[in-house]
């Protein structure tokens, strides 16, 4: 079959919507599918980065539109970026042609209004894979006042693409039921976390030293916040905790990644005069494993809003490593869930909310003084996350959409799911 696949980031990109986007296109093509991706010619997190507008990676047809790269310094950055991308994905739409089946990601907000358009117009069947539901984070975050009009415009444009769509693949049963109460059918609403990856991501023991040796983190205990610095994974707690195991040469407390806030953790350790704060940008999914390796506890945050709104999908690459985490945000989560899969995580005090700076300060301590360890219970945990098991599922949910009703596998959409 023809695919379609837009998304706002993809290969080379190295934000985990790229990674993810990336490795089904692969997989599609692997089944010996025909793939055709949109996205945007700039860098998702550096938009001073371009790449080729048009090239074929792995069997995959590339097609990269012209946006403005203002950059996410600012709301009106932001908009103007995701704006001129929507428009040039419009207009590069309305040349391509009939495909199969369309499949939309999140990024920018509200890629699936277009891509409804798109399905609707020249046919073929729409899968919306929900990577962060807007403009529920706009709401959460503040950016954007409940019940205004334009809030009540955008949820208006979310819910037509959401109903045009054949299917609605969402990352855990908390998104599901924001999807639900949308009006949506439960039936068409089937629940897929974004896989760990498999081939990519190892314990690197080798990396993990040219890692820390790279960055100044030689012979110290190395607590490690990796991937997105946004609003919706608020740091605060985190940060007071690392000023407060400031006099604690041994711990060092390394920040991955990029996006909005990740200036302000680099100037909350100038501004305090913090030399245990290290900040790293994104690493490339090859030295993913080198970076991730060389923590000795990770931290996984939520916001207490965000439930069902956005996905820690970090934690997926975590568990194959068998490094320990600890969880910042909300008891009802998927994070949450996760805490209470295996009896060793539930033994352990892993768990704060937001604002308990002096407990989750002494826990670190306390992992610190017991030092480095890894879990084997947890890396058979993550076997459930494996790309193998749901990037499988993935494309064979995409295989059976294209089949007419008549004639579906009798196994419903919403089997795909590995919830409990």
């Amino acid at each position: 079959m023809k695919v379609l696949l837009l998304d706002q980031a993809f290969y080379p990109d190295v934000v985990s919507v790229a990674q993810h986007a990336s490795g089904l296109s692969r997989m599609l093509v692997a089944r010996g599918h025909e793939v055709t991706v949109v996205a945007s010619q700039r860098g998702y997190d550096d938009p001073s980065m371009r790449f080729h507008l048009r090239e074929t990676w792995h069997g995959v047809q590339i097609v990269r539109v012209r946006c403005t790269g203002f950059g996410k310094g600012a709301k009106w950055r932001r908009a103007a970026d995701f704006a001129t991308f929507l428009g040039s994905c419009c207009i590069q739409l309305m040349m391509l042609g009939r495909f199969d089946l369309v499949v939309s990601m999140t990024a920018p907000p509200l890629l699936s209004v277009p891509a409804a358009l798109f399905a609707w117009l020249w046919g073929g069947r729409l899968v919306v894979w929900v990577m962060d539901l807007n403009p529920d984070e706009a709401i959460a975050v503040g950016w954007l006042r409940n019940g205004s009009l334009t809030a009540k415009f955008l949820e208006a444009l979310l819910r037509f693409s959401l109903r045009r769509a054949e299917n609605i693949v969402v990352l855990d049963r908390f998104m599901r039921d924001r999807v639900a109460q949308k009006g949506i059918a439960p039936e068409k609403v089937a629940v897929i976390p974004p896989w760990s990856h498999d081939k990519a991501v190892r314990y690197d023991p080798a990396g993990r030293q040219t890692f820390r040796k790279q960055h100044g983190l030689e012979g110290k205990y190395v607590v490690m916040y990796s991937g997105n610095h946004s609003p919706c994974h608020p740091l605060e707690t985190l940060l007071e905790a690392a000023a407060r195991l400031g006099g604690q040469p041994e711990i060092a407390f390394c920040f991955v990644g990029g996006g909005s806030e990740f200036g302000k953790v680099r100037r909350f350790a100038e501004e305090r005069s913090l030399r245990n704060i290290v900040c790293v940008p994104y690493q490339p999914l090859e030295r993913l494993s080198a970076s991730l390796s060389a923590a000795d506890l990770h931290v996984v945050v939520m916001g207490d809003a965000l439930v069902g709104i956005v996905h820690p999908c970090k934690i997926y690459n975590i568990l194959a490593l068998g490094i320990p985490f600890l969880y910042i945000g909300p008891e009802q989560s998927h994070v949450g869930e996760v805490l209470k899969l295996t009896r060793e995580i539930q033994r352990t005090q892993r768990a704060f909310r937001h604002g308990e700076v002096d407990a989750l300060a002494q826990s670190i301590l306390d992992w610190a003084r017991r030092g480095p360890h890894r879990s084997d219970e947890a890396t058979l945990l993550a076997g459930r996350y494996s790309e193998a098991v749901l990037a499988g599922g993935f494309v064979d949910l995409l295989e059976n959409v294209t089949v007419e009703r008549d004639t579906k596998a009798t196994v419903p959409v919403n089997q795909v799911s590995t919830e409990r």
